[in-house]
């Protein structure tokens, strides 16, 4: 049994009332009829016959067209079996929810196997409800989620929803909106389409004059469309209306799912092209069955008695036919040599459809499953015993039907009993002759054994002439653009947001990003905040303009210090140096050579042995170094109040008590570096946080309290010298040499007070910079003072270099 979907004719007008196209289903069950019976192989020695009714969208004439079939065309009470020659083993039907439901209703009650084309509802999926129920149309689950994925395809999250007014709209939006809502979809506009009862101009008015207005004042530009044939018959009133007084609503994206053909037309009605171009739409999956063509070509009137045929043949051809009789409409006589293929696509197309694909393959799953049950009669030596198999039995050989047909595709039903196919996504483009082009931009495959469920190609979309922008936007506002971020307005749908620029060291590089990423640790974000760069490398190097100039004047110091000790050693016999205690100048000189050249330990990349060596050298060094000046000082003092007569400090005048303070100076210096390096070794460290673009590599201290106990120590003998010197400046002498340490410890004490909060202001290789920079001061500042007024003496005015000179008193 099939139902195709058209309208009986009313008596006043025979050919107003049928759409052409659907007869295609009509067309495509006989030439399946066909083809089986011509099949050797399939079937042998039994011929399949049919039986086609109408519903006509009729909820009585559906019940009437289905106990029609079972009793009343055989003469026979309800419940009845008269005898009847021809055995009903399966129906085809119907292309609504509503229509299979309503014929499942009562077929279930004689275990009479159903194959629907057109049924979507998934309540049929339900076989404790439905045990005999099977679906030519896929589930219709993966429309959904094709549905979802091609909105975020699209970037589309400001949609609306025209939907039909019956419970498969509503089982529609109570399936869609959680899935919406998981990937920040909104609904902007729900919009039902009451079912066609008139088509006076008064009703279209009172019906569809409201939702013309809610389309032209609402500024959505993708509308979702959910219904079948039947029930968006009035959306189509809509658009027809709209493209007659040329206003807006007809432009827009329409997005219409796989129930609604909206090509097939009443033969009264317009095509709306204008409005339709650009739609996409989800169809029925199908594939080019051959010799459905040729068959098509093959129809005759005069020779064919189709089901219908002449009401249809009239209709598509503008013709009457003699066995009309009193019906003659049209005064032009068909011929009977009329092509199928001649007509427009609008009117009749010669490619099979998703829906006729689907009875197609009904009518060869019954075959199979027939074919199933005569082979197994076969096995057990009951050849052609298959008639009498009742309705009932049929079941678990569809269930379990499988085979390639005609087109090489696999056909078999899943474990809910649902044809196991996809959808395609069409693109259609509309001319103005009324014609179309039907463009398969994608598809929705739940068994695609890559994993690629859905797919599309958005650059082959022809959109709607209205859109400027490709493809078009669907937002409730502005995009936020990358290194920006979403906001929720409050109060309003999560589609509507304001944009927040990302804050410092995040980014966001995609439009409308819900939240700002943050960079690695290695790179940082850019100015527009929508990257994240690398960060450079940086030390105090060689290979820089800051690192060579300390470099060069660390060398420049260490070769002042060489010429100064070659100066002493060249006049070490004269009495300035001899007066000076030679030994501990050349220590001394030593210790400011060696600091000059500490300063290497701090230019270059951080390494472990550097970080280890560099901070405990340089304090030992320096130790050394004002230990010296504290032991010349001492010595100095000492040496002028051994002049008194009987003062007994003349027995500790000598180079012992200079070398015992050196000694004892320099190891508490280098006790405290060995409880450092012990406890809190210094170590390389990579900063990512303090610069930004930079890793700065540097050293790490371990303890920074250890570092400032050896600071701090240097600093106490510093200023024990300068104190010791301060006061024996005034010591009556020539040359006095304490006047010379005092000048030289200031220039150190100041150096190294404000060494400190130079140090802790800053970062990276500027702090050793820093550092290196006190070193150099420090140290050039204790030789400049000591020693080159010395080497003057010595190298320019030797006539003061005598001992009468350096014993004369002022």
């Amino acid at each position: 049994m099939l139902l195709p979907s058209y309208k009986n004719r009313p008596e006043s007008k025979p050919m107003a009332w049928l759409m052409p196209k659907n007869y295609q289903h009509v067309l495509a069950f006989l030439f399946a009829i066909q083809e089986i019976n011509q099949n050797n192989s399939l079937l042998p020695n039994t011929t399949l016959r049919s039986d086609i009714h109408d519903n006509a969208f009729h909820s009585m004439l559906t019940y009437w067209a289905t106990l029609d079939l079972l009793f009343l065309e055989h003469r026979a009470p309800f419940n009845y079996n008269c005898g009847r020659e021809k055995k009903l083993m399966a129906t085809i039907g119907g292309l609504t929810s509503q229509s299979s439901i309503q014929m499942a209703n009562i077929l279930n009650t004689y275990k009479i196997p159903q194959l629907t084309y057109g049924s979507f509802d998934p309540v049929l999926s339900d076989k404790a409800q439905f045990p005999s129920f099977f679906r030519m149309a896929p589930n219709e689950n993966p429309q959904y989620d094709g549905i979802v994925q091609l909105l975020k395809y699209f970037s589309w999250n400001w949609i609306g929803l025209l939907i039909s007014d019956n419970d498969s709209g509503e089982t529609f939006i109570r399936t869609l909106r959680p899935k919406f809502s998981q990937n920040s979809i909104c609904i902007a506009l729900i919009q039902s389409i009451p079912v066609v009862t008139s088509h006076t101009l008064e009703s279209r008015e009172k019906y569809y004059g409201k939702i013309f207005l809610t389309l032209q004042l609402n500024k959505i530009n993708v509308i979702i469309v959910y219904g079948d044939a039947h029930s968006m018959a009035g959306f189509q009133i809509v658009l027809d209306y709209s493209e007659f007084v040329d206003l807006s609503p007809k432009e827009k994206v329409w997005l219409i799912t796989s129930q609604w053909d909206f090509t097939a037309i009443f033969t009264w009605n317009k095509f709306p092209a204008k409005s339709l171009n650009g739609t996409l739409s989800f169809a029925l999956h199908k594939n080019v069955v051959p010799g459905f063509q040729d068959f098509l070509e093959s129809i005759n009137p005069y020779q064919s008695s189709f089901y219908f045929i002449e009401p249809f043949w009239c209709s598509t051809f503008s013709c009457s036919l003699p066995m009309d009789g009193a019906n003659m409409t049209y005064q032009q006589h068909c011929t009977g040599e009329e092509k199928l293929g001649s007509l427009p696509g609008a009117v009749f197309e010669m490619e099979m459809s998703g829906q006729s694909y689907s009875i197609y393959n009904a009518v060869h799953v019954i075959a199979h499953a027939l074919h199933a049950i005569y082979l197994l009669k076969s096995k057990h030596k009951a050849i052609g015993d298959v008639v009498n198999v009742q309705p009932w039995q049929l079941r678990p050989f569809l269930r379990n039907v499988h085979f390639n047909n005609s087109a090489g595709e696999e056909i078999f039903f899943d474990e809910n009993g649902d044809f196991a196919a996809g959808y395609d996504i069409i693109n259609w483009v509309m001319f103005p002759n009324k014609s179309f082009h039907r463009l398969q931009v994608g598809k929705m495959e739940p068994q695609d054994p890559s994993g690629k469920r859905f797919t599309v190609n958005g650059r082959n979309i022809v959109w709607n002439h209205k859109f400027s922008q490709i493809p078009p936007r669907a937002t409730c506002v502005e995009s936020c653009q990358p290194g920006y971020s979403r906001i929720v307005q409050q109060g309003k749908q999560v589609c509507c947001y304001d944009c927040a620029q990302c804050p410092e060291g995040r980014i966001s590089s995609q439009i409308d990003a819900g939240q700002c990423e943050k960079c690695p640790e290695d790179q940082y974000a850019n100015e527009k905040k929508d990257q994240c760069i690398s960060k450079t490398v940086t030390y105090l190097s060689y290979g820089e303009p800051l690192g060579a100039v300390l470099a060069s004047f660390a060398l420049f110091f260490s070769i002042i210090t060489v010429l100064v000790m070659g100066s002493f050693m060249q006049h070490h016999n004269t009495p300035i140096v001899k007066a000076n205690n030679w030994g501990i100048t050349c220590i001394l000189l030593s210790s400011l050579l060696l600091s000059f050249l500490c300063c290497f330990l701090f230019i270059g990349q951080p390494q472990k042995v550097t970080c280890f060596l560099r901070q405990t050298v340089f304090g030992i060094i320096f130790s050394i170094a004002v230990s010296c000046v504290l032991g010349k000082t001492i010595t100095v003092v000492l040496a002028f109040m051994a002049t008194k007569p009987g003062n007994k400090i003349r027995k500790w005048i000598g180079k012992r008590l200079a070398v015992s303070v050196i000694i004892l100076c320099s190891l508490i210096q280098t006790g405290i570096c060995v409880v450092w390096l012990a406890t809190f070794p210094p170590f390389p460290e990579f900063d990512m946080h303090s610069q930004t673009g930079q890793i700065i590599v540097q050293c790490n201290e371990g303890s920074d309290m250890m570092f400032y106990i050896v600071l701090g120590y240097m600093g106490l003998l510093a200023i024990t010298s300068f104190t010791v010197a301060y006061f024996a400046r005034k010591l009556p002498d020539t040359f006095n040499e304490a006047k010379l340490i005092t000048f030289s410890m200031l220039v150190f004490c100041s150096v190294w007070v404000s060494f400190v909060p130079s140090y802790l202001s800053t970062k990276g290789k500027h702090m050793v910079a820093v550092e290196i920079f006190s070193i150099l001061v420090s140290s050039s500042g204790v030789l400049g003072c000591i020693f080159l007024p010395k080497c003057y003496v010595i190298l320019m005015r030797p006539d003061l270099n005598t001992k009468e000179q350096l014993v004369r008193k002022k």
